[in-house]
């Protein structure tokens, strides 16, 4: 292994022998020393020159999107520059500015036609990424944008680093692609073997790629919240009266994509089953996607309130102003409108694995249901108790999250990129 950055400066001789001695005192604590050390590996390590290629980006409305900005965010301020390449886009994304970009052609994502994929345009890319001289190429998407970019970054043997979000293998099966599962895996294998380290959101990610055979160094990146953004007190009456219920009615509450993949169909048929039992509840699912229209066929009596994707504000209201969060899907690399829920106040029920299995603590936060038993989740749904517990659960919830910021992935992150560069060395 390569010393660290903090260890070699501790070494050079021109560092003055009164600051060497504070280090060596033999009766520092050895805590501090590590604080300390870590602090001064972050004041010497220098800052990067970042290549970030993605092939979804703000304004889409997905959890890689809006996490990788986050990140992209949070590694500027930190002084890096960063060089973002991806397809263009109709809207502009305001909240990020990169330091450099390049715009490839878009081509629209079969049955997911509010996602695109950038074409493979070589030449653009490697102008780019010369031009910008970055230390670390970082590949978010695995499409033929990532594959190009890999290519190049290869061929000027630059460090690079790959990010895994979708689990293909998985979602093949939701899409009659059962054919495909092996070629998706062999491909994903080899690229990300292709790479000096890949980034992960969750253990269980690290654990299913390995087992599909992925050896090169993995990192854990988590997910994050705005607890101000996301905030009980963004609660709206008038909301729920929109929503045509009352202070007694219990409002499930389901954000993301509406895919087959995510089994919206299995909350639908929960709360179908608690309609017909007479209890007092609502269904309001936030979010588009092509799974869309046979939810609303599986609606026959128009009960349930469909809003269409929502962001900023409007999102935060909505969230705010259930009273539980259900999150059916079996596939997920992380998660993050778990977070952005129990930010807002609400106790969740999930299957347990991913960020779920990560900060809910199962009877007080939410319910934590086992994997593959869909039966269970339905009962749970069906049995959940009365508002006021509800409200309890989420409180403590909303507790659990409020040291869940963006920082520690920020820091995952840069350390990743940085072990990235250290890989490549070990490797040459």
């Amino acid at each position: 292994m390569t010393q660290s950055y903090a260890a070699s400066f501790l070494k050079q001789q021109e560092i003055r022998e009164g600051f060497k001695f504070y280090f060596k005192q033999a009766n520092f604590r050895n805590d501090l020393l590590e604080d300390h050390t870590q602090l001064l590996e972050a004041l010497v390590r220098p800052r990067l020159r970042i290549a970030i290629i993605t092939e979804t980006w703000p304004p889409e409305v997905n959890g890689v999107a809006f996490s990788l900005a986050h990140l992209c965010k949070g590694l500027q301020q930190l002084g890096h520059k960063i060089l973002l390449i991806r397809p263009i886009q109709k809207v502009t994304y305001e909240a990020f500015k990169p330091n450099k970009e390049c715009l490839v052609r878009p081509h629209k994502i079969p049955k997911y036609q509010q996602l695109q994929f950038g074409w493979p345009q070589y030449f653009k890319v490697a102008s780019a990424i010369e031009e910008f001289s970055p230390q670390v190429v970082h590949i978010v998407t695995e499409g033929p944008l990532g594959l190009v970019a890999l290519q190049v970054a290869k061929s000027k043997k630059i460090p690079i680093s790959s990010g895994f979000h979708s689990p293909f293998q998985d979602l093949s099966r939701f899409f009659d692609l059962a054919m495909l599962v092996k070629p998706i895996q062999k491909y994903l294998r080899w690229f990300h073997n292709s790479t000096q380290i890949t980034c992960v959101p969750s253990k269980d990610t690290e654990n299913a790629l390995r087992q599909f055979g992925v050896t090169c160094p993995l990192r854990v990146v988590e997910g994050g919240v705005d607890v101000n953004v996301f905030h009980p007190q963004h609660r709206s009456i008038q909301l729920r009266r929109k929503w045509g219920v009352n202070d007694v009615t219990t409002v499930l509450l389901y954000v993301g994509r509406l895919s087959p993949e995510k089994e919206i169909s299995v909350l639908i048929k929960s709360y179908q089953a608690m309609l017909n039992s007479g209890q007092q509840v609502k269904l309001v699912i936030v979010g588009d996607g092509p799974e869309r229209e046979h939810l609303v066929k599986m609606d026959e009596k128009n009960q349930i309130i469909f809003t269409g994707v929502l962001t900023g504000k409007d999102l935060a209201s909505a969230y705010a102003s259930a009273d539980v969060f259900i999150f059916p899907s079996q596939v997920e690399t992380f998660g993050n409108v778990v977070l952005e829920a129990m930010a807002s106040g609400l106790p969740i029920v999930a299957y347990d694995y991913a960020c779920a299995n990560l900060h809910v603590s199962h009877g007080t936060m939410g319910w934590l249901i086992p994997l593959g038993s869909v039966d269970k989740f339905m009962l749970q749904i069906y049995q959940l108790p009365e508002k006021s517990v509800l409200n309890e659960m989420g409180q403590q919830a909303r507790t659990k999250v409020q040291t869940v910021s963006w920082q520690r992935p920020v820091q995952q992150f840069e350390d990743a990129l940085y072990d990235a560069t250290k890989e490549n060395v070990m490797t040459a």
